[in-house]
């Protein structure tokens, strides 16, 4: 087993993402991606990087651009730039007969989904937690009023205060989520898929990984709910469900 540091990988336009690896030489590799705003050092990246240090798995974790440590500014940053960045890094730092397993945290799980066609032919399995796609028009524009709309295209930038926190969105962003759409489309091969979200998400609403649900059909899928949990899902024991089915996909078990 190997441990390396956090590193910086620069991507074809520049931008130098910051990530960490866990090399074990296993077969299997875990890839956290984390949510809107966030970063790698969150609860949940931590415990499934302990998890798979304990299992002797291999596992990538890193920050978009504009996030955490990466260059660039956020305000400059949408889900093509960031998918493009995932997908970059993965190609560079994982080996090409390493399987994947893909972990995705809020926006995280847009962004992996977006890219599990791009990896078919290594993909085992996918854990979505309040998985958040397409939210910047489901959840954001579509429920704007006509003045905070109007805002956003004449100055192409809107602070949106929510749940105690400040989001900057910008026209582009928004723009750009439309033409990231994954909930019309359909992954038609056969993997393994975990979806966990709280009956209490007072951020993202339950039908989001109902609709998820829907773009696997083939697959073996599970809608895992949490009846008193929050948007994070990072409790002790939000954790250790979320290890367990880690587990489960990796030891292939229903």
């Amino acid at each position: 087993m190997s441990y390396k540091r956090s590193k910086y990988f620069t991507t074809s336009n520049k931008r130098k993402i910051k990530h960490f690896i866990l090399n074990n030489k296993s077969k299997i590799t875990v890839v956290f991606f984390h949510g809107f705003m966030s970063d790698m050092i969150g609860a949940k990246p931590k415990a499934i990087q302990r998890f798979c240090s304990k299992h002797k798995l291999n596992f990538l974790k890193f920050e978009y651009s504009g996030h955490g440590k990466s260059s660039g500014k956020f305000t400059e940053g949408n889900i093509s730039k960031w998918t493009n960045d995932a997908k970059q890094l993965i190609k560079a730092k994982v080996k090409k007969d390493s399987n994947l397993i893909f972990v995705g945290s809020s926006m995280g799980s847009w962004v992996a989904l977006k890219l599990i066609k791009k990896f078919k032919k290594k993909i085992n399995g996918f854990i979505g937690i309040s998985s958040a796609p397409e939210f910047l028009d489901r959840l954001m524009w579509r429920k704007f009023n006509k003045k905070i709309k109007k805002k956003i295209i004449k100055e192409k930038f809107y602070n949106l205060h929510m749940s105690n926190s400040v989001y900057p969105l910008t026209k582009q962003l928004i723009w750009d989520g439309r033409k990231n759409k994954i909930l019309n489309k359909k992954i038609l091969f056969r993997i393994r898929v975990t979806l966990f979200h709280s009956l209490r998400d007072e951020v993202v609403p339950l039908k989001f990984s109902k609709m998820i649900f829907k773009i696997f059909p083939n697959s073996n899928r599970k809608l895992i709910k949490i009846k008193d949990g929050n948007h994070s899902l990072s409790r002790k024991r939000d954790l250790k469900k979320i290890c367990s089915e880690l587990n489960n996909i990796i030891s292939k078990k229903d």
